[in-house]
């Protein structure tokens, strides 16, 4: 449970940092607000699916 947790968590802090890196670049809008983290935890969960779940303990 904790290992889980931690991959989810640490899922969306790297898509909000490639989020944050894309707003900065101009690749999305600067405002958009708390859809960043929408955004972000719902490519987090992606991130997790596809990669973190698939990993042996």
């Amino acid at each position: 449970m904790k290992k889980t947790l931690w991959l989810l968590l640490s899922s969306f802090g790297i898509m909000f940092a490639i989020l944050s890196w894309c707003q900065e670049s101009g690749l999305i809008p600067l405002n958009i607000g708390w859809w960043k983290g929408v955004g972000a935890w719902i490519s987090g969960i992606i991130l997790y699916v596809l990669l973190p779940s698939k990993m042996g303990d």
